[in-house]
């Protein structure tokens, strides 16, 4: 899903790294009180697991290519603010040290896996958590992969420097994640069962920071 240097016109992913610039800060003034309560070190072992789960990329048609992403896992363990705070700092490791997602095109690339994905899968937990939990966090992956991958899917299709127009594009993303999703739905809902039989007080983390807190 890391959109690469190149596909993506300038004024689109300046105006992409202003919007994601906003959201972050916002994220991050609501995130203080939960880093001032130490939930620091908590953020840093969750962005490592991310950080090596997106690791694994499958190419898709059109070059783009398809991951894990395990934005609604940390929204749910974190909460949203916190959860796209250690988001954002995995995309931006992964696009400076490693080049996986291109540089000009980091605003894009952290709006669409550390804000789209994140909220989106929190939205869905919180929707759906009260009826039937293990429904509601495996919907969460699921459904936060495939809007973030339908995000990066119209800002490409928008582009006039990527090849494809915007139904070719998030007809082939949309596709794939959905696909995916349910892997990512499903391996999300397994680590949240083991992290709530071996530690249950992480879980208290995510309770009760809805993304108006």
């Amino acid at each position: 899903m890391h959109i690469p240097d190149g596909f993506l016109d300038l004024p689109q992913a300046g105006l992409l790294v202003v919007a994601t610039a906003i959201l972050l800060g916002i994220a991050a003034k609501r995130a203080e009180g939960s880093l001032e309560r130490g939930a620091g070190p908590l953020v840093g072992v969750m962005a490592a697991g991310i950080f090596a789960a997106q690791m694994l990329n499958w190419p898709l048609p059109g070059g783009t290519s398809a991951h894990f992403v395990g934005g609604a896992l940390v929204a749910i363990l974190l909460g949203p603010h916190l959860g796209a705070l250690a988001m954002a700092s995995v995309v931006t490791i992964q696009a400076i040290v490693f080049g996986d997602g291109g540089v000009l095109a980091l605003g894009a690339n952290v709006f669409n896996m550390a804000i789209v994905d994140v909220y989106v899968g929190y939205v869905v937990y919180r929707l759906l958590a009260d009826r039937n939990r293990a429904v509601a966090v495996f919907a969460a992956g699921w459904l936060g992969i495939t809007a973030a991958a339908l995000a990066a899917a119209v800002q490409l299709g928008l582009s006039s420097a990527f090849a494809y127009d915007v139904g070719t594009v998030v007809t082939i993303m949309g596709v794939g994640h959905l696909l995916l999703g349910l892997i990512e739905g499903a391996i999300t809902l397994l680590v949240y069962r083991a992290v709530a039989s071996s530690r249950p007080d992480v879980l208290e983390w995510g309770l009760d920071r809805g993304v108006g807190a």
